[in-house]
């Protein structure tokens, strides 16, 4: 019985440690350079619905069932999605707009499992055209930030947002 105890014990010991030292936070963001004028790349980034062109979501699902609620293209218009295992089931809806510069939206995933995230969309003017650069950031709660020991969420999404800029790059520049 002590062996079964101090084992327990070591056991659960090293998954306190784990979860004290698992990354919180993450954040994930990519960009590209667009041929194309600032207010026109804005002008199509502010619309939502735009996304279902060029999100690699979209491609996982192309049958996945939406919802919209309210305008899109203004705070507080809602996209909602039901899909396959790929692209589970979750809301993305518009919070902040900055006109020409930023769109920040905040996602919220209710299944294979439930979080929140903070995305956003930014544009800068370079001089061979527009920067966009795309990202999302959130945080782990404790005890489920351990599993970030075992996912590396930059891999993990990071190609997704790659393959995304570059079929929005190819729908702004044709």
């Amino acid at each position: 019985m002590y062996i079964f105890l101090s084992i327990l014990g070591a056991i659960v010991a090293i998954l306190i440690i784990l979860i004290l030292v698992a990354p919180k936070k993450y954040h994930v963001h990519r960009s590209i350079t667009i041929d194309r004028a600032l207010p026109d790349v804005f002008q199509y980034l502010k619309f939502v619905k735009n996304q279902d062109h060029w999100s690699p979501w979209k491609k996982k699902d192309p049958n996945m069932k939406q919802t919209f609620t309210g305008e899109d293209g203004t705070v507080g218009f809602v996209s909602h999605w039901e899909g396959n295992k790929d692209v589970g089931v979750g809301e993305q809806e518009i919070k902040r707009i900055v006109e020409n510069e930023r769109l920040e939206t905040e996602l919220r995933f209710f299944k294979p499992w439930k979080s929140e995230s903070d995305a956003y969309i930014k544009v800068d003017k370079v001089d061979d055209g527009t920067r966009v650069t795309w990202g999302f950031s959130g945080e782990n709660k404790m005890p489920f930030n351990v599993f970030m020991l075992f996912m590396n969420m930059d891999k993990a999404v990071g190609k997704d947002f790659d393959e995304g800029l570059a079929d929005l790059k190819k729908i702004l520049e044709s």
